[in-house]
């Protein structure tokens, strides 16, 4: 299925009243969701790669908590900032297999300095801090799907 099909396919469920529809084509699995308001919707790919059309907006889903609500030997939680996911896709910590792992808990990071890549559509997207500190502890499993707005990192700005 092409990315005309599924926008095709968006439209029509936002024309009507069906709540959701699955469809599995070569190994893919495309899920839309209507929420009760019809004008948010939620798009989901079970696959390698996800899809998140491009003149629709995304409504993210649950994340997990930013900050764990107990944690040994972690610096205080009200003076931590998160980086976040700018977009739905696959999170990756590296450049490929067998090359090295972008930052660790520990590392230093300042802006412009490259934390991550989410792949979205085919396409590998470089994520770059935007403030300067040490990483307090990644928040997303290595090759896991992400959502627009999901917490990454936490990142000690002291």
């Amino acid at each position: 299925m092409d990315i005309k099909q599924i926008q095709e396919l968006v439209k029509l469920i936002n024309k009507t009243s069906i709540g959701e529809i699955t469809i599995e084509e070569d190994g893919t699995k495309i899920t839309i969701k209507q929420k009760k308001d019809p004008s948010q919707k939620i798009y989901t790919q079970n696959s390698p790669a996800s899809f998140a059309p491009q003149q629709t907006a995304a409504q993210p889903a649950p994340a997990a908590p930013q900050a764990p609500a107990s944690a040994p030997a972690a610096p205080k939680q009200d003076n931590l900032i998160t980086i976040k996911s700018p977009m739905i896709g696959t999170f990756y910590r590296q450049a490929g297999p067998g090359k090295p792992i972008f930052v660790n808990v520990g590392d230093e990071v300042a802006p412009g300095k490259v934390v991550c890549i989410i792949e979205a559509m085919k396409l590998f997207n470089e994520i770059e801090s935007e403030v300067k500190g040490k990483i307090v502890k990644v928040l997303v499993e290595d090759a896991s799907p992400v959502e627009y707005d999901q917490p990454l990192f936490l990142v000690d700005p002291a």
